[in-house]
């Protein structure tokens, strides 16, 4: 993936990486070094936290715990990929692009993702994914660390079939 990144960029130059925190940050952390291997430059890294940018904060949110947004370069004019674990319903990534944007104006935005599960309800998809699954929509994925990488779980709702 971090390959076609590169690729899709037309370089490393302009090329920057924010992770959607949690699990999008160190996914974004590890294609930068993958990045770095391939092109023998460092691209720069940040996260954002979309706790207050969710459409649904107020009512899914009562006592929110608000991470840290980290973005300590400029975005105006950049390539930025954002970078997230698990793709579903679409709502995460927006909340996303809104708190990126407070930052800056990039060239351009691409998404970058591990799983792909369907089920969208908004009309984004991802421009680098590295496995699409079809996982009912009461099921949950979870990716986990690993030493070797990540692994992705499905795991069922609980009491069906």
């Amino acid at each position: 993936m971090a390959g076609q990144i590169v690729e899709g960029a037309g370089g490393a130059t302009n090329l920057a990486l924010v992770g959607i925190r949690r699990g999008g940050v160190p996914l974004a952390e590890k294609l930068a070094a993958h990045i770095e291997e391939l092109e023998r430059v460092r691209v720069p890294v940040g996260a954002v936290d979309i706790s207050l940018y969710r459409d649904d904060a107020s009512t899914a949110l009562p006592k929110p715990v608000i991470g840290r947004s980290d973005i300590c370069f400029e975005v105006g004019g950049r390539h930025i990929v954002l970078v997230d674990d698990v793709l579903y319903t679409g709502r995460t990534v927006r909340a996303a692009l809104d708190a990126l944007l407070d930052y800056g104006r990039p060239h351009k935005i691409e998404l970058a993702v591990l799983v792909d599960r369907g089920g969208r309800e908004l009309p984004i998809q991802p421009n680098f994914v590295v496995r699409v699954v079809e996982v009912a929509g009461a099921d949950r994925v979870d990716v986990i660390c690993e030493q070797q990488g990540h692994r992705a779980v499905v795991y069922p709702a609980r009491g069906g079939s």
